[in-house]
Protein backbone atom coordinates (compact mmCIF):
# COMPACT_ATOMS: atom_id res chain seq x y z
CA UNK A 1 0.00 0.00 0.00
CA UNK A 2 2.85 2.45 0.83
CA UNK A 3 4.69 1.85 -2.10
CA UNK A 4 1.33 2.59 -4.70
CA UNK A 5 0.89 6.22 -2.33
CA UNK A 6 4.59 6.68 -2.83
CA UNK A 7 4.26 5.80 -6.69
CA UNK A 8 1.28 7.74 -6.81
CA UNK A 9 2.96 10.86 -5.35
CA UNK A 10 5.97 10.53 -7.48
CA UNK A 11 3.79 10.58 -10.69
CA UNK A 12 1.96 13.33 -8.84
CA UNK A 13 5.15 15.31 -9.32
CA UNK A 14 6.46 14.38 -12.00
CA UNK A 15 3.05 15.60 -14.18
CA UNK A 16 3.31 19.10 -12.35
CA UNK A 17 6.73 19.19 -13.25
CA UNK A 18 6.10 18.74 -16.92
CA UNK A 19 2.86 21.48 -16.70
CA UNK A 20 5.27 23.94 -15.19
CA UNK A 21 8.17 23.75 -17.46
CA UNK A 22 5.44 24.21 -20.13
CA UNK A 23 4.27 27.01 -19.03
CA UNK A 24 7.48 28.84 -18.71
CA UNK A 25 9.80 30.34 -20.91
CA UNK A 26 12.16 28.50 -22.34
CA UNK A 27 15.08 30.68 -22.59
CA UNK A 28 17.77 28.09 -23.93
CA UNK A 29 15.24 27.20 -26.70
CA UNK A 30 13.60 30.37 -27.16
CA UNK A 31 14.32 33.98 -26.22
CA UNK A 32 12.93 37.36 -27.88
CA UNK A 33 14.94 40.31 -27.92
CA UNK A 34 13.81 43.79 -29.18
CA UNK A 35 14.67 47.55 -29.37
CA UNK A 36 13.82 49.02 -26.29
CA UNK A 37 12.16 52.54 -28.72
CA UNK A 38 11.99 53.40 -31.88
CA UNK A 39 10.60 56.79 -33.52
CA UNK A 40 8.43 57.03 -36.45
CA UNK A 41 7.43 60.38 -38.32
CA UNK A 42 3.82 60.38 -39.00
CA UNK A 43 2.90 59.35 -42.88
CA UNK A 44 6.03 56.84 -43.09
CA UNK A 45 6.46 53.75 -42.35
CA UNK A 46 8.52 51.77 -39.36
CA UNK A 47 10.11 48.66 -38.44
CA UNK A 48 9.44 47.58 -34.64
CA UNK A 49 12.40 44.93 -34.36
CA UNK A 50 12.18 42.08 -32.78
CA UNK A 51 14.19 38.35 -33.04
CA UNK A 52 14.71 35.18 -31.46
CA UNK A 53 18.16 34.20 -29.96
CA UNK A 54 19.94 31.93 -31.06
CA UNK A 55 19.23 32.39 -34.48
CA UNK A 56 16.70 29.83 -35.74
CA UNK A 57 13.94 29.81 -37.88
CA UNK A 58 10.18 31.03 -37.17
CA UNK A 59 8.50 30.30 -40.32
CA UNK A 60 6.59 27.18 -37.73
CA UNK A 61 6.07 29.23 -34.62
CA UNK A 62 3.07 31.07 -33.51
CA UNK A 63 4.28 35.01 -33.73
CA UNK A 64 1.87 37.65 -32.00
CA UNK A 65 1.83 41.34 -31.98
CA UNK A 66 -0.21 43.26 -29.88
CA UNK A 67 -0.33 46.95 -28.58
CA UNK A 68 -0.67 47.65 -25.01
CA UNK A 69 -2.50 44.77 -22.94
CA UNK A 70 -4.34 43.54 -25.71
CA UNK A 71 -3.40 39.84 -26.16
CA UNK A 72 -6.38 39.03 -27.46
CA UNK A 73 -6.76 41.49 -29.96
CA UNK A 74 -3.52 41.34 -32.00
CA UNK A 75 -2.19 43.79 -34.91
CA UNK A 76 -0.39 41.25 -36.16
CA UNK A 77 -0.84 37.37 -35.90
CA UNK A 78 0.85 34.50 -37.58
CA UNK A 79 0.41 30.97 -37.15
CA UNK A 80 0.29 27.73 -39.06
CA UNK A 81 2.72 29.59 -41.74
CA UNK A 82 -0.69 31.59 -42.33
CA UNK A 83 -1.42 35.18 -41.13
CA UNK A 84 -5.04 35.45 -39.42
CA UNK A 85 -7.12 38.24 -40.40
CA UNK A 86 -6.83 41.45 -38.00
CA UNK A 87 -8.31 44.68 -37.97
CA UNK A 88 -4.88 46.48 -39.17
CA UNK A 89 -5.17 44.01 -42.79
CA UNK A 90 -3.36 45.71 -45.03
CA UNK A 91 -1.15 47.90 -42.57
CA UNK A 92 1.12 45.67 -41.02
CA UNK A 93 3.55 42.86 -42.17
CA UNK A 94 6.69 41.06 -41.50
CA UNK A 95 9.96 43.60 -41.86
CA UNK A 96 13.72 43.15 -41.29
CA UNK A 97 15.33 44.59 -38.48
CA UNK A 98 18.91 45.39 -40.77
CA UNK A 99 20.08 44.92 -44.23
CA UNK A 100 21.77 41.63 -43.62
CA UNK A 101 18.55 40.15 -42.08
CA UNK A 102 17.46 36.36 -43.12
CA UNK A 103 13.80 37.54 -42.40
CA UNK A 104 11.53 34.59 -40.77
CA UNK A 105 14.17 31.56 -41.91
CA UNK A 106 16.80 33.32 -39.17
CA UNK A 107 14.23 34.26 -36.59
CA UNK A 108 13.33 38.09 -37.67
CA UNK A 109 10.05 38.40 -36.81
CA UNK A 110 10.33 42.56 -37.18
CA UNK A 111 6.78 44.14 -37.34
CA UNK A 112 6.84 46.40 -40.52
CA UNK A 113 3.80 49.25 -39.98
CA UNK A 114 2.82 51.26 -42.86
CA UNK A 115 2.03 54.59 -42.84
CA UNK A 116 2.23 55.41 -39.37
CA UNK A 117 -0.18 57.93 -38.00
CA UNK A 118 -0.93 59.78 -33.79
CA UNK A 119 -2.91 56.87 -33.14
CA UNK A 120 -0.38 54.11 -33.76
CA UNK A 121 2.28 55.15 -30.78
CA UNK A 122 2.32 53.07 -27.62
CA UNK A 123 3.77 49.99 -26.11
CA UNK A 124 4.00 46.73 -28.34
CA UNK A 125 4.55 43.12 -27.22
CA UNK A 126 6.65 40.68 -29.38
CA UNK A 127 5.39 37.34 -28.66
CA UNK A 128 6.84 34.35 -29.80
CA UNK A 129 5.62 30.78 -28.81
CA UNK A 130 6.34 27.12 -29.80
CA UNK A 131 5.60 23.72 -28.55
CA UNK A 132 8.17 24.30 -25.95
CA UNK A 133 7.36 27.55 -24.83
CA UNK A 134 7.18 30.64 -25.14
CA UNK A 135 8.63 34.25 -24.39
CA UNK A 136 7.86 38.15 -25.30
CA UNK A 137 9.42 41.22 -25.32
CA UNK A 138 8.29 45.12 -25.33
CA UNK A 139 9.04 47.98 -27.72
CA UNK A 140 7.58 51.83 -27.45
CA UNK A 141 6.71 53.45 -30.91
CA UNK A 142 6.43 57.68 -30.55
CA UNK A 143 5.19 58.87 -33.76
CA UNK A 144 6.34 62.29 -34.58
CA UNK A 145 4.85 65.41 -36.70
CA UNK A 146 6.80 68.40 -38.09
CA UNK A 147 5.29 71.41 -38.08
CA UNK A 148 5.09 74.95 -39.47
CA UNK A 149 7.62 76.98 -39.90
CA UNK A 150 7.73 79.71 -36.93
CA UNK A 151 5.87 82.87 -37.37
CA UNK A 152 7.38 86.01 -36.02
CA UNK A 153 5.26 90.14 -35.45
CA UNK A 154 6.55 92.64 -33.88
CA UNK A 155 4.90 95.64 -32.25
CA UNK A 156 6.39 98.83 -30.79
CA UNK A 157 6.08 99.06 -26.67
CA UNK A 158 8.22 101.96 -24.36
CA UNK A 159 10.89 102.08 -26.93
CA UNK A 160 10.82 98.71 -27.54
CA UNK A 161 10.17 95.89 -29.72
CA UNK A 162 7.99 93.16 -28.46
CA UNK A 163 8.44 90.16 -30.85
CA UNK A 164 5.73 87.54 -30.98
CA UNK A 165 6.94 84.15 -32.23
CA UNK A 166 4.25 80.61 -33.13
CA UNK A 167 4.17 77.51 -34.76
CA UNK A 168 1.23 75.08 -34.87
CA UNK A 169 1.04 71.43 -35.75
CA UNK A 170 3.92 69.35 -33.57
CA UNK A 171 3.84 65.86 -32.17
CA UNK A 172 4.89 65.99 -29.22
CA UNK A 173 5.26 68.65 -27.37
CA UNK A 174 8.19 70.97 -29.49
CA UNK A 175 11.34 73.17 -28.12
CA UNK A 176 10.75 77.32 -28.55
CA UNK A 177 14.47 78.80 -28.21
CA UNK A 178 15.05 82.36 -29.00
CA UNK A 179 18.47 83.82 -30.02
CA UNK A 180 19.14 87.58 -29.61
CA UNK A 181 22.18 89.08 -31.74
CA UNK A 182 23.39 84.88 -31.43
CA UNK A 183 22.52 84.52 -28.00
CA UNK A 184 20.08 82.17 -26.33
CA UNK A 185 17.21 84.11 -24.40
CA UNK A 186 14.92 82.61 -22.01
CA UNK A 187 11.57 82.26 -23.62
CA UNK A 188 9.13 84.51 -21.68
CA UNK A 189 5.25 84.20 -21.83
CA UNK A 190 5.83 80.44 -23.58
CA UNK A 191 2.20 78.59 -24.19
CA UNK A 192 1.30 75.22 -25.32
CA UNK A 193 -1.60 74.27 -26.77
CA UNK A 194 -3.11 70.97 -27.97
CA UNK A 195 -6.10 71.16 -30.90
CA UNK A 196 -8.32 68.54 -31.50
CA UNK A 197 -6.23 66.98 -33.94
CA UNK A 198 -3.56 65.91 -30.99
CA UNK A 199 -1.32 68.66 -32.71
CA UNK A 200 1.00 70.70 -30.60
CA UNK A 201 0.94 74.67 -30.57
CA UNK A 202 3.79 76.82 -29.09
CA UNK A 203 3.79 80.62 -28.70
CA UNK A 204 6.34 82.97 -27.10
CA UNK A 205 6.78 86.44 -26.48
CA UNK A 206 9.89 88.71 -25.58
CA UNK A 207 11.09 91.95 -25.21
CA UNK A 208 14.30 93.88 -27.11
CA UNK A 209 15.70 96.55 -28.04
CA UNK A 210 15.49 98.17 -31.54
CA UNK A 211 18.65 97.50 -33.70
CA UNK A 212 18.67 93.83 -33.07
CA UNK A 213 18.84 90.67 -34.86
CA UNK A 214 16.48 88.06 -33.43
CA UNK A 215 15.68 84.45 -33.96
CA UNK A 216 13.28 81.93 -32.85
CA UNK A 217 13.75 78.53 -33.46
CA UNK A 218 10.89 75.48 -32.52
CA UNK A 219 11.83 71.49 -33.59
CA UNK A 220 11.32 68.39 -31.74
CA UNK A 221 14.99 68.26 -31.49
CA UNK A 222 18.09 71.05 -32.55
CA UNK A 223 19.09 68.91 -35.64
CA UNK A 224 14.90 69.19 -37.00
CA UNK A 225 14.37 72.35 -35.73
CA UNK A 226 12.74 75.29 -38.20
CA UNK A 227 13.95 78.95 -37.78
CA UNK A 228 12.61 82.22 -38.43
CA UNK A 229 14.64 85.82 -37.60
CA UNK A 230 14.44 89.15 -38.44
CA UNK A 231 16.50 92.56 -38.22
CA UNK A 232 14.74 95.70 -35.92
CA UNK A 233 15.29 98.65 -37.65
CA UNK A 234 14.51 101.38 -35.18
CA UNK A 235 11.63 103.78 -36.03
CA UNK A 236 12.45 107.44 -37.70
CA UNK A 237 10.23 110.06 -35.54
CA UNK A 238 11.54 112.53 -37.75
CA UNK A 239 10.93 110.90 -41.31
CA UNK A 240 7.50 110.23 -40.09
CA UNK A 241 6.69 113.86 -39.42
CA UNK A 242 8.79 115.23 -42.75
CA UNK A 243 6.58 112.76 -44.84
CA UNK A 244 3.30 114.80 -42.83
CA UNK A 245 4.51 118.01 -43.71
CA UNK A 246 5.01 116.84 -47.27
CA UNK A 247 1.66 116.04 -47.47
CA UNK A 248 0.30 119.19 -46.31
CA UNK A 249 2.71 120.95 -48.47
CA UNK A 250 1.10 118.91 -51.85
CA UNK A 251 -2.28 119.40 -50.91
CA UNK A 252 -1.70 123.12 -50.50
CA UNK A 253 -0.02 123.47 -53.58
CA UNK A 254 -3.16 121.49 -55.48
CA UNK A 255 -5.40 124.27 -54.00
CA UNK A 256 -3.06 126.86 -55.14
CA UNK A 257 -3.56 125.50 -58.67
CA UNK A 258 -7.02 124.61 -58.57
CA UNK A 259 -7.63 128.37 -57.22
CA UNK A 260 -5.46 129.59 -60.51
CA UNK A 261 -7.29 127.39 -62.90
CA UNK A 262 -10.60 128.49 -61.83
CA UNK A 263 -9.53 132.19 -61.87
CA UNK A 264 -8.18 131.74 -65.48
CA UNK A 265 -11.42 130.46 -66.79
CA UNK A 266 -13.50 133.02 -64.79
CA UNK A 267 -11.14 135.42 -66.70
CA UNK A 268 -11.63 133.74 -70.13
CA UNK A 269 -15.41 133.36 -69.91
CA UNK A 270 -15.38 137.34 -69.21
CA UNK A 271 -13.24 137.89 -72.32
CA UNK A 272 -15.08 136.20 -74.17
CA UNK A 273 -18.70 138.17 -73.32
CA UNK A 274 -17.39 141.03 -73.40
CA UNK A 275 -16.22 140.45 -77.15
CA UNK A 276 -19.94 139.56 -77.82
CA UNK A 277 -21.11 142.60 -77.07
CA UNK A 278 -18.70 144.54 -78.88
CA UNK A 279 -19.81 143.17 -82.21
Amino acid sequence: MGGSLQQTHRCFMVALCAFLYSSLPVSSNLVVLTKTAVSADSGHAIILPCWLSPSQSAENLEVRWYLGDNFDAPIMFYRAKQFEVTPYQGRVEFGLKDATSGGLKTGDVSLKLLSATLKDEGDYTCYVSSDQGYDNAKVKLTVTKTGDLPTLSVELKDNMANVSCSSKGWHPEPRLRWSVQKQDLTPKGLQHSLDSSGLQSVHSWILVPYSSEVSCSVGLSDEGAKESRLFLVPPRKEESGSSAVGVWVAFGVLILLIAVLASLGLLHFRKRGLDLELH
